[in-house]
């Protein structure tokens, strides 16, 4: 008997499973087989494989990257640009920030821990007509462009995924024994030592995990660059870049489908390639 209602409980949560990941997916295979056809052919007939051609979707690439309103490969090294320069901020002051936190056994630790967490909830709709009033007031008083400028939006990507990546980075952290950082302490190891040598290789599971979590959201970030930077501006991302191919009145779906796909293909590889580094690090804390 319980053989049997084992057996239909498994049956029951793969019948769920593929049915979420059908609906799931169900948009990226609209993608895939679109981009083999041409305009006509989409508005058509979307969701059959009817009129796709390989050649069309040679055309449709070509298209895109030689489209001068679309500066394919300069918004592709803007989005890079930004995305590694976050990463790297995040993991170095994530990791920082995690570890006094967790050391500093005081008020004001658990205050900042808290301020942290209750960012978490708060909807970007709600801070992003502020947020760029903030910036423009604060680019005029340093003299620096915080507003369609990479240097301020990659500011703005370190406070929005701060919260997330010293939540990540605290609970690996207080896994870390504290008598690793005595010893190094004791054999007259600075901070920054104690730190660079002890803490952060350790937390490398994490910060790897993190690092791709937060690559993905900004990578594929839509609303905050074209907010900061604009839809008009000199500084593009892959994303914003997209929506010069949707007109007011004509939309060209062949070109806006495949620089869709352009803009998906670098952070599909990376987590085909990372996605049990991303497993692992997620319940490494919860192992130890």
């Amino acid at each position: 008997m319980k053989t049997k209602m084992k057996t239909s409980t498994f049956v029951t949560i793969m019948v769920i499973a593929v049915v979420v990941a059908l609906y799931t997916l169900a948009p990226f295979f609209l993608v895939c087989i679109n981009v083999f056809k041409n305009a006509n052919g989409i508005v058509a007939d979307p969701v059959s494989l009817a009129g796709t051609s390989f050649n069309q979707f040679l055309t449709n690439l070509q298209n895109v990257v030689n489209n001068s309103n679309f500066s394919f490969w300069y918004a592709f090294g803007t989005s890079a640009l930004i995305t590694i320069i976050s990463l790297i901020l995040l993991a170095l002051f994530g990791g920082m920030a995690a570890w006094v936190i967790c050391r500093n056994k005081t008020v004001w630790s658990n205050v900042i821990y808290m301020v942290f967490i209750a960012s978490m909830i708060i909807p970007f709709q709600v801070v992003m007509l502020p947020l760029i009033s903030t910036f423009r007031d604060v680019g005029n008083f340093v003299g620096l462009s915080m507003l369609q400028s990479i240097p301020g939006i990659v500011f703005a990507y370190c406070g929005f995924g701060g919260a997330m990546t010293v939540f990540i980075l605290t609970g690996m952290v207080k896994t870390v024994p504290y008598d690793l950082e005595e010893a190094a302490s004791i054999d007259g190891c600075s901070y920054e030592g104690i730190y660079f040598r002890i803490i952060f290789p350790l937390l490398r599971p994490s910060v790897v995990t993190v690092t791709i979590l937060n690559g993905m959201w900004i990578w594929n970030d839509y609303l905050l660059p074209s907010l900061m930077l604009g839809q008009n501006g000199k500084v593009k991302t892959l994303p914003v870049a997209v929506q010069a191919f949707v007109g007011s009145y004509v939309k060209q779906w062949d070109l806006i489908l495949t620089a869709a796909l352009l803009a998906m293909i670098p952070m599909i590889i990376i987590f085909l390639i990372a996605q049990r580094q991303i497993m692992s690090g997620m319940v490494e804390g919860a192992v130890k």
